[in-house]
């Protein structure tokens, strides 16, 4: 991908983490990046994967992200169209349906954020397409200025966090426990078998 829409990623996480807005990355490497934080009083330890924009990463494929992964912030910037292709087709691949290897027992949550909104006077994205893709995909979306607009950064995360918070709920109510499951194994094995007939 373009090495804007990176540095625009890298300049939203930053904000998220330091409050800080610095305009220019060199976004040559891969960076995680960990955060504590405390929500509806339960401690937190956030890991946040913000990729490089190397040429070779352009076909970055989320394969193993899709594994790890409990949401994904999808960034791209009003004012540049092939972003927004970019995010578009990070979103289809993190919607797409998973393999049997890769299936996961909750969809990812997944927020898409047109950033620079402090640059409306060049924007190339419309508000209603960010609007439409994020509806049509299972997405939560806002524009924003990670430049200009620190608490919408910090809302936006936590607004993500808590869906993954809601998604990790739902994953456990549909995980059997672990004597439930042992007791069904333990029955599929050695419980009465049908004759047949």
């Amino acid at each position: 991908y373009n090495e804007k829409s990176v540095s625009v990623t890298k300049a939203l996480t930053v904000r998220f983490l330091t409050k800080r807005f610095i305009g220019e990355y060199a976004s040559n490497f891969d960076s995680v990046y960990n955060k504590h934080v405390c929500l509806e009083r339960k401690q937190l330890n956030l890991e946040i994967y913000d990729p490089c924009s190397q040429t070779q990463k352009a076909k970055f494929s989320l394969t193993s992200e899709l594994h790890w992964a409990d949401g994904f912030v999808i960034v791209y910037d009003i004012s540049d169209r092939s972003s927004f292709a970019f995010a578009k087709a990070l979103i289809y691949r993190i919607r797409a349906p998973q393999t049997s290897h890769c299936k996961r027992a909750v969809e990812s949550a997944v927020f898409l954020v047109g950033n620079k909104r402090d640059l409306c006077h060049v924007r190339e994205v419309g508000w209603e397409e960010g609007q439409k893709l994020a509806l049509d995909n299972r997405c939560q979306f806002c524009e924003l200025s990670a430049a200009e607009q620190s608490l919408e950064v910090e809302m936006m995360f936590i607004r993500i966090i808590k869906d993954i918070l809601i998604n990790v709920k739902l994953k456990e109510k549909r995980r059997p426990s672990g004597s439930k499951s042992m007791a069904k194994l333990i029955n599929n094995v050695f419980g009465k078998r049908r004759k047949s007939v």
